[in-house]
């Protein structure tokens, strides 16, 4: 095609949505449009307000992209969004919507929007995901891990299991700024170095102590549940209204950096201990609150690029009730899926 060709295109395209806009039709109505002997643009209107989307539309950008498309003899989808092809700063801030009916390209967000596995949008600025924290959790006391002094209530890094649940939602506040915000459900998992450390309570406190038996100890673990909430705001640099996600297809070369609060409330709390006693395994759980606060707070910073996150959360409160036990303030690190 030439440039004339397409431009007499644009004309003709032009009057016949003037001429449509004010006629009623019931059923889809289409217009075609012969250029030259051998081709033709056929343009079908399935919703009689589409009409309005139209009179925004750059058709000369329009055009140029498809006719670059055809001479190469690519058949796919054009490469931009629907709204990169509106002209007015009306249309294109969003009082004018898109038509949905776009035959070349869906919208950016519809293919964000039908990627179930990520998440689903909720409105133009905010989309839900449900992501899953795992990794690792610690605690410090006086700034240092209680393995220094040899403390029964010494961790071990590796096995100390940490596992949240989480629905996020995120919002665009503006151009690259966003907030997620949700909440969601953790288990610390503490894996005592010792495994024969045991642990009981009186009115005074919490007990750490070895276990007496003549058992062969294989574990020996605290576990709390939370249920939290959070509101992180993150700078994204990425071109995606969702963050890019372990399980998306099409992954963003974006970089990514949040930091904000989170607070939980326990709702369970247990100790487990695994041993062999006369051949038998046995795995007595015993369910108190062990004098640990019921509420947890802190921050949670995270980083991303392209499909993969990190978090760090770091509370800012006491394990353990004051007074009722070591001062140990809990933190927890993994990546997010």
């Amino acid at each position: 095609m030439k440039a004339n060709s397409q431009l007499n295109v644009v004309c003709v395209i032009v009057v016949l949505t003037g001429i449509l806009t004010a006629s009623h039709a019931q059923a889809p109505d289409s217009v075609v449009i012969r250029v030259g002997k051998e081709s033709r643009v056929i343009f079908s209107i399935k919703d009689k307000r589409d009409l309005e989307t139209l009179k925004h539309y750059d058709f000369q950008a329009l055009m140029d992209d498809m006719v670059q498309k055809l001479e190469k003899r690519d058949t796919t989808a054009l490469t931009k969004s629907s709204r990169d092809y509106l002209k007015d700063s009306t249309a294109s801030s969003g009082a004018m919507k898109p038509s949905e009916n776009w035959d070349w390209k869906r919208d950016q967000d519809d293919n964000e929007n039908n990627n179930e596995r990520r998440g689903r949008k909720w409105s133009r600025r905010t989309h839900h995901s449900f992501n899953i924290d795992v990794g690792m959790n610690n605690y410090l006391q006086n700034g240092s891990f209680p393995d220094a002094s040899n403390q029964l209530y010494t961790v071990k890094p590796w096995g100390s299991w940490y596992v949240g649940l989480n629905s996020v939602l995120r919002t665009r506040v503006a151009g690259k700024f966003f907030v997620e915000w949700g909440a969601g459900v953790s288990w610390y998992n503490f894996k005592f170095d010792n495994a024969r450390v045991f642990l009981s309570k009186d009115n005074t406190g919490v007990i750490f102590s070895e276990d007496p038996r003549n058992a062969d100890f294989t574990k020996s673990k605290l576990t709390a549940t939370f249920v939290n909430v959070s509101m992180v705001p993150v700078l994204d640099f990425g071109s995606h209204q969702s963050r890019s996600s372990f399980w998306d297809d099409d992954h963003s070369n974006s970089f990514r950096i949040g930091l904000g609060p989170y607070a939980g409330y326990r709702i369970d709390s247990y100790t487990k201990q695994v041993y062999i006693e006369n051949g038998s395994k046995h795995k007595p759980h015993e369910r108190d609150n062990y004098y640990l606060n019921n509420l947890r707070y802190g921050l949670r910073l995270q980083l991303g690029f392209r499909d993969t996150d990190i978090f760090f959360n770091y509370d800012m409160n006491e394990l353990f009730t004051e007074g009722k036990g070591p001062k140990l303030q809990a933190f927890s690190f993994g990546i997010t899926l």
